[in-house]
């Protein structure tokens, strides 16, 4: 039980001064050496306080202190620093202290370049989601957090610029900027005007000639910001108000020149649009309902981690982004809720910008309920620098905290009938960067494999329940926490067998950590090591000098590297333990590749045609499998990856579309041919 805290006032010149009274106590004690013979001149200090005392010529001491110390804190020159506990019933002490004969001298030295990875010039064609950014640190309590610590974004959009690409999120107290869609810089622009706001919540950017104009979430007063400079993070008042209440918004720049805003957040209201007047940034039409939600008819609009709660809440239609296409408007939109895995973006069609909007065949188009990552809700769709389409979306994690996301992005575009489309398929495998324009609807998976799931793992140690196994099992809510975040920890897997290995993912997790908020001294440091037979180790990749806050950090080898075991141990964690959700290894094994699914069966509910189960025959060597479905056999532009079953329960179909089904196999040396469609009406 803590002493009652009191106070006495004490008038100064100025003002008055509240000094805490607390009780206290006096202990009488003596330091020596490891001998017994006296310390003259050791430091007593009271742990974490202010109250210290020193030792006379017979190491002797006394001092008073409060009942809520718990230890004091002996230096003496030459001695290890030593920490004595005590407790109200503690009168006298004797500290004992011993010789410090070990070199506390700081090394530094620059990080190795080795022959599959060099640090000082990492260039990766490739990338892996959830994308390697700083994500922030959520405020304290925030949101009602009750102070977690932990890392999150959401609502994410990337806007052109200049020849490079900014991304913009909710709350990161800044955006980043990448010149390839590879490698993100942040950029600090603080907004947050009280320590409980957001900074910026879904922040909606359009680029009006050189000039970048921002709007943020608001039920209140907020700014309309702009600027021609955003590298350095500076923005003005455009507007010192943006007048019309609005969540979740997006700008929108017609050819034409006009200016239209989206918006809206709710389970019981339609998104609405609205065109504004560029000069005054005003509204200046009629505002116009656009989007309700019908799960009744479509199934991925229910509520639930898989669309199966329609109890707790209605659904929730958010995160209006508008793209236009080949003269027609394609309105995006976000449902049932961000803390589910079937999180997801569908699309209405119009020949105008305020409608009235048709609801696309192919909904979602932006979908992936299954895999490592989860979730592709609320973001946002660009054109690459090579006329290539992208959709950049909300991942669910809400493992501590509801609110808890990261990033995806994805391959999207439009087929020759003016489909919108994104390709999740391999959406969390090493993904290519186009230097060219391509098609899309192909994807840009690399082939590299995933090597790493279900593997013998073993770590140097485990905090609690945090196993190492958990770090080899593609799951993000799940994670291995080491004992301590030291520098030496470390986390080991067996391949089980030699294997090609291309590229590596560090996904950390923050466990026990005590960070709220951005801070610029937030770091990881690691390196990583292969061997042959386990005991003879090569370094791989060495990160020990970076100064980089990669909480997703992803390595893609200059060169095949070839071996059974690999193990990464920690130099610095950012904060708390040392914590993995997945250590994950891309390449190729040796072998054929899994053979064509059989058995393949989809059968629709016919009481409820928003559901199915589908079923089918597990396949020698498979360690998981991609369901692809879509409205025609040459349409099966979604995609849900399965691991650990040979079943799924499908309950996000729309009511009355027919649906057109296929499967592959997924093994460590490739993937098998596709299933032949099967019809589900």
């Amino acid at each position: 039980m803590h002493s009652e805290a009191q106070t006495k006032t004490v008038k100064g010149q100025i003002t008055e001064y509240k000094i805490p009274v607390v009780k206290t106590y006096q202990i009488k004690g003596v330091v020596t050496d490891s001998t017994g013979a006296p310390l003259s001149g050791a430091q007593i200090m009271v742990k974490h306080g202010v109250v210290s005392a020193s030792s006379d010529a017979q190491g002797r001491f006394t001092m008073m202190v409060s009942p809520d110390d718990k230890a004091l804190i002996c230096y003496f020159p030459g001695m290890k620093f030593t920490e004595a506990p005590i407790s109200p019933t503690t009168k006298t002490i004797t500290v004992r202290m011993l010789p410090d004969n070990q070199n506390h001298s700081i090394t530094r030295q620059q990080s190795q370049a080795t022959l599959w990875f060099d640090p000082n010039n990492d260039r990766p064609k490739t990338y892996c989601n959830p994308v390697n950014i700083d994500y922030n640190f959520e405020y304290f309590n925030h949101s009602n957090n009750k102070g977690i610590s932990c890392r999150s974004t959401a609502d994410p959009m990337i806007v052109p610029y200049k020849g490079k690409y900014y991304l913009f999120s909710t709350n990161q107290s800044g955006y980043y900027i990448s010149d390839d869609l590879t490698k993100w810089k942040y950029i600090f622009a603080g907004f947050q005007c009280k320590p409980n706001d957001d900074d910026q919540c879904a922040p909606a950017v359009e680029v009006f000639g050189d000039t970048l104009i921002m709007l943020g979430s608001t039920y209140k007063d907020l700014p309309v910001w702009y600027t021609t400079h955003p590298d350095d993070g500076r923005w003005k008042h455009l507007a010192e108000t943006a007048l019309l209440p609005h969540w979740d918004p997006d700008l929108f720049l017609d050819d034409d020149g006009r200016l239209y805003l989206y918006y809206g957040s709710s389970n019981e209201f339609p998104t609405k649009g609205v065109e504004y007047d560029r000069a005054s940034f005003r509204p200046k039409s009629v505002i116009h309902d656009l989007i309700l939600l019908h799960p009744e008819l479509h199934g991925w609009e229910r509520f639930g981690m898989n669309n199966d709660d329609s109890l707790t809440l209605k659904p929730f239609v958010e995160g209006s982004f508008m793209t236009k296409h080949d003269g027609k408007y394609y309105l995006q939109y976000g449902a049932p809720g961000t803390e589910f895995k079937v999180y997801a973006d569908g699309v209405y069609v119009s020949d105008k910008p305020l409608g009235p909007f048709v609801y696309q065949q192919h909904n979602p188009f932006s979908y992936k309920p299954g895999g490592f990552v989860l979730g592709a809700g609320h973001g946002g769709t660009f054109k690459d620098n090579y006329g290539n389409y992208w959709h950049i979306a909300t991942c669910m994690l809400s493992l501590r905290e509801t609110f808890e996301r990261r990033i995806g992005l994805y391959p999207a575009g439009f087929d020759k009938e003016g489909t919108l489309f994104a390709n999740t398929a391999f959406g969390d495998y090493p993904t290519t960067i186009p230097l060219a324009s391509e098609d899309h609807a192909k994807g840009n998976f690399t082939g590299w494999m995933l090597l790493s799931l279900h593997k013998k793992v073993w770590a140097s140690s485990s905090d609690s329940i945090y196993l190492p196994e958990n770090a080899a099992d593609e799951n993000m809510r799940t994670y291995w926490a080491a004992a301590t975040g030291n520098p030496g920890e470390w986390f080991a897997m067996d391949l089980g067998a030699e294997k090609q290995v291309n590229a590596i993912q560090v996904n950390y997790y923050e466990h026990k950590a005590n960070q709220c908020g951005k801070a610029m001294d937030v770091y990881h440091q690691y390196k990583i090591y292969a061997s042959l037979d386990g005991k003879d180790w090569q370094l791989v990749v060495d990160k020990s000098n970076n100064d980089l806050d990669v909480p997703h950090d992803y390595a893609e080898l200059k060169q095949p590297l070839t071996t059974r075991y690999l193990k990464i141990e920690n130099v610095h964690s950012a904060s708390g333990n040392f914590a993995l959700m997945d250590f994950r290894v891309f390449g190729k094994s040796e072998g054929q590749t899994p053979a064509g699914v059989s058995k393949f069966v989809v059968v629709r509910d016919k009481k409820d045609a928003r559901n199915a189960a589908i079923t089918w025959q597990a396949v020698a060597e498979a360690y998981g499998y991609n369901i692809r479905f879509g409205t025609a056999p040459d349409k099966l532009y979604n995609c849900i990856t399965v691991y650990d079953a040979t079943s799924y329960d499908m309950r996000g179909l729309d009511k009355n579309t027919t649906y057109w089904c296929a499967i592959e196999a997924l093994g460590e040396s490739g993937v098998s041919p596709l299933s032949k469609p099967v019809k589900c009406q």
